[in-house]
């Protein structure tokens, strides 16, 4: 295949830009291409995405009968970070798997259809500058509308012309696309339905059951209908490396998985699993769709859902009896996380990065954008959370099942937590940062910061001697400043940082100590 080097070429450090958003992705690069080409295949509309692969070549095809491009389109389409969709619309990025096949690929060929529009491009990378593109007639690979790609790869053993790594990367991502389980809530976005093909084999769609399982319902601003649905399942023997967790999901495609995005470090984390769709949750995607953003009223959406998951997801692990040893004592952080949330809002301004932990702390926040519609600012004191076993699942209409006996495990302080009191009135939600603690005797490290909470290393000798020493407080301050050092600052500026919390943190003390004995006064 000839390319003319002066039709359609990109004479930008295209290489360095596409090793930078494949460093964006924490799956292997094989795993991200394909699962970007589908994401793509999905936002436009497609019902039928089949795979092909053929080894011999070596080579991949998606295609699928979404809504097609037109020539203007497909023009756009060969330039880095181009889209025509707007934030929460969809759930690819700008063709972005496409765009990373071309790390592998030695031509990416891409054929598309839209009504009486009918046009094909070959595109490679040439060198670490230059990506020629050009237009070649159709192969004829559609029939009707939609849009064929192929990627000739260099490499005859890699993943993508596998077809047992193609079945597992579709089912592990897109799980709640080929669950029928998912089937109802999923109907509002993909009303026809989705349906995968492998080498012409229909992927089968069932719901598998292993083990114990427990079917999840979350509700948000007193919803008739679930803002997101899944189970939790229990397995009898442990669970490999990527099965264990809690799977998040928004239009069908798996954002998040395990148990460090919920802030929870369960007992039996290694035989657990469980998979939650919340499409709402697309709105609060990162802008290159692999994550989730965590300031704004996006921010506090996706910590509103956070938190009610966690709840249910608490619930049913203390029904399975996932609860502390017995006269196992917690510290008591209520008044250092007072302290540590003026310190953040003070450096702020110095370490913007820290910003993310406080958007919105002062007062609280009582009232968060969790509808789709405009204007609607529901309660996060709404938030419901309801479980049950698969085998008898409550209806619709009954109350939320009073929580189990079992005492849960203590959970993270903050981070949209809604507190109510005794008769059951509404309280500020917080959001932020969050404290936490669990036993890694094998990790040198005091603390570690996993979203927006801090895990403090109750196993760490320095931990026990501060607590022999009566300077609990002053270990877990200094815990935090090590754990936010490398997310505030270069490593050059670490030290500088820690000196300042630490400044900031014995300040706050100081002015604590002030309004106490101005209230003694007047008392």
């Amino acid at each position: 295949m000839r390319y003319d080097r002066h039709v359609g070429e990109t004479r930008v450090d295209l290489l360095h830009l596409l090793e930078d958003l494949r460093d964006a992705y924490v799956g292997s690069l094989e795993e991200t291409i394909l699962t970007e080409i589908i994401a793509n295949a999905l936002d436009s509309g497609a019902s039928l995405i089949s795979l092909q692969s053929d080894p011999t070549a070596p080579s991949l095809t998606v295609l699928d009968n979404g809504s097609g491009m037109r020539r203007r389109e497909l023009r756009r389409y060969h330039d880095l970070a181009a889209s025509t969709k707007s934030r929460g619309a969809g759930i690819g990025f700008a063709g972005v798997g496409i765009k990373l096949g071309l790390l592998v690929s030695s031509d990416v060929v891409t054929e598309t259809r839209s009504g009486s529009s009918h046009v094909a491009t070959a595109w490679r990378l040439a060198s670490r500058n230059k990506a020629p593109w050009k237009w070649i007639p159709p192969a004829g690979r559609l029939a009707a509308q939609g849009t064929a790609v192929t990627l000739i790869v260099r490499n005859p053993l890699s993943p993508l012309v596998d077809p047992g790594f193609i079945e597992a990367t579709v089912r592990q991502n897109f799980h709640t696309l080929i669950d029928p389980l998912f089937d109802d809530l999923l109907s509002r976005h993909y009303p026809k339905g989705v349906r995968f093909a492998i080498d012409g084999h229909a992927v089968d769609r069932g719901h598998v059951m292993a083990g114990a399982e427990a079917r999840l319902e979350i509700r948000l601003a007193r919803r008739r209908k679930p803002s997101a649905i899944g189970y939790l399942q229990r397995a009898d023997g442990t669970l490999g490396e990527h099965e264990r967790g809690v799977a998040i999901s928004t239009y069908g495609k798996v954002i998040k998985r395990g148990w460090d995005w919920l802030g929870l470090s369960p007992a039996l984390a290694e035989t657990v699993s469980g998979v939650l769709e919340a499409p709402d949750l697309a709105a609060c995607l990162s802008l290159n769709k692999a994550d989730f953003i965590r300031v704004g009223p996006r921010g506090a959406t996706y910590l509103a859902y956070r938190k009610a998951i966690q709840e249910a997801v608490t619930a049913q692990l203390a029904a399975w009896g996932d609860v502390p040893a017995a006269g196992e004592a917690r510290p008591k952080t209520f008044k250092l996380q007072r302290d540590l949330e003026r310190v953040l809002a003070d450096l702020a301004d110095d370490f913007p990065l820290l910003r993310s932990l406080v958007e919105a702390r002062r007062g609280g926040q009582k009232r968060l954008p969790l509808g789709a519609g405009a204007g609607e600012l529901p309660q996060l004191a709404d938030v419901v959370a309801t479980t049950g076993e698969a085998t008898a699942p409550a209806p619709e209409e009954e109350p939320r099942p009073a929580p189990s006996e079992v005492e849960p495990p203590p959970q993270p302080v903050g981070s949209g937590e809604v507190r109510l009191g005794e008769h059951g009135r509404r309280k500020p939600a917080r959001l932020g940062l969050t404290l936490a603690f669990e036993k890694r005797p094998d990790d040198l490290e005091l603390a570690r910061l996993i979203e927006s909470t801090v895990w403090v290393n109750e196993a760490h000798p320095a931990y026990a001697r501060a607590v022999a020493s009566r300077s609990l407080g002053y270990h877990i301050c200094l815990a935090v400043a090590l754990a936010l050092a490398p997310l505030t600052t270069q490593p050059a500026g670490e030290h500088a940082f820690i000196t300042s919390f630490l400044a900031r943190w014995g300040a706050a003390l100081d002015g604590a100590r002030s309004r106490r004995r101005r209230t003694s006064r007047k008392t």
